[in-house]
């Protein structure tokens, strides 16, 4: 791609460049890790990579507990469904308890592969091998391999982030097999 029109003299500033970035609708995630210390985190920076191999990524700040934990090895995926709203809210909580406490309440079960949590309920559930890494400003990119993946037959509407809120969106008339 070539570069057309002037490029700025200077970067916009964070709140600016926030809200800006927020009138692209997202889905909803929860990444999960397992283990002796199994973390959860809510995420909107989740999309799919590659599909022969497959591979997804999920972007995540440095300064996140997740952070130190994904490189490591595996991890999971549950996109959310609109109802699960509240789930998206207590991961997203940095103050809620950490460690396999904060999985109390939350309606999860060890994925069939690597054991990671997974949200039940959810529209989509991934477990990934953590295969590649790579730095992107304050966040790292982490790209992983699918091991296991389940969508539940019936549908659901979708959890979305707009405008630093959370919303639903309708599932569409058509749907692709």
């Amino acid at each position: 791609m070539g570069t057309e029109g002037p490029v700025p003299r200077t970067a916009p500033d964070a709140w600016t460049l926030r809200r800006t970035f927020g009138e692209f609708a997202t889905g909803v995630a929860v990444v999960t890790v397992g283990g002796a210390d199994p973390h959860g985190m809510t995420a909107n920076s989740f999309t799919s990579v590659s599909l022969d191999p497959p591979l997804a990524l999920v972007c995540v700040g440095h300064e996140a507990v997740m952070h130190g934990r994904l490189a490591a090895g595996s991890f999971g995926i549950s996109v959310l469904a609109a109802a699960q709203e509240p789930v998206a809210r207590h991961f997203a909580d940095r103050s809620r308890t950490l460690g396999a406490a904060q999985f109390d309440g939350v309606d999860c079960e060890p994925g069939p592969v690597t054991g990671v949590p997974l949200i039940r309920g959810a529209l989509a559930r991934f477990e990934l091998r953590a295969c590649d890494v790579h730095e992107g400003g304050d966040h790292s990119i982490f790209v992983g391999r699918v091991l296991s993946l389940d969508r539940p037959a019936a549908r659901q509407e979708a959890l979305v982030f707009h405008r630093g809120g959370f919303g639903r969106i309708a599932a569409l008339q058509r749907e692709v097999a």
